[in-house]
């Protein structure tokens, strides 16, 4: 089942010569639960791509469905919401607010959505990344590892309908990075989420399900790892 599609995704920047054409025409399907890598490397597009599909920028033209809603024409208000309750974010520079203790990061977004925080499944995310002793602690106090897993916890605490990983062990060194996309992988298939991560390295990418390698705003290939 489908829970985010893109189809005929045109994005173009600048106009006339010294236009340049970031997506070309991208088609693309993920089913929910799906774990999927899109590779390539700078400026083939890949970012782009993942802005779009997560209501970042808007397409020069075609559409993005996000669990069965065309989000590309959203009023902006419409779309921030939608984006808060619908869409995780995990970054390359974690975005975590240097103020407030990992908890309180975590359940942010909740808040500023007014929703209720439902503590148990909270709690049972921040067990499942291991991050139970660091709950009371200030970003500064932590490893870049731990900041990318208050990151994660982060952006699975609003059941989000997809997680986007845009570059998320840049920051970290190789061990430390497949630790917490293992950790990533782990938590995504106890919560039923769907990931959608970039990358431009192909062992980061070799955890993933199904790999999409994306040259010159087109999709050139696609690989099963099931």
């Amino acid at each position: 089942m489908s829970i985010l599609e893109a189809k005929n995704l045109v994005k173009v920047y600048g106009q006339g010569e010294a236009s340049v054409h970031a997506l070309a025409g991208v088609n693309l399907e993920v089913n929910k639960g799906e774990f999927l890598a899109i590779v390539g490397t700078s400026g083939s597009g890949k970012s782009t791509l993942l802005h779009m599909l997560g209501g970042l920028d808007r397409p020069t033209s075609g559409e993005v469905i996000v669990d069965g809603n065309q989000i590309s024409n959203l009023k902006d208000d419409e779309l921030t919401i939608f984006r808060r309750r619908k869409i995780g974010f995990v970054f390359q520079a974690f975005n975590l607010v240097p103020v407030l203790n990992v908890y309180e990061n975590i359940v942010l977004p909740l808040e500023l959505d007014g929703e209720k925080v439902d503590k148990a499944y909270i709690e049972e995310i921040i067990d499942t990344l291991m991050l139970t002793s660091k709950k009371e602690v200030l970003p500064n106090q932590l490893s870049g590892g731990q900041q990318q897993r208050v990151a994660i916890a982060r952006a699975l605490a609003s059941r989000p309908a997809i997680i986007l990983a845009d570059e998320p062990t840049g920051n970290l060194d190789s061990k430390t990075g497949q630790d917490v996309l293992s950790l990533l992988k782990v938590s995504a298939e106890k919560y039923g989420q769907t990931i959608v991560m970039i990358t431009h390295n192909d062992e980061i990418a070799q955890l993933a399900d199904r790999i999409i390698r994306i040259e010159d705003g087109r999709i050139v290939s696609a690989s099963e790892r099931r």
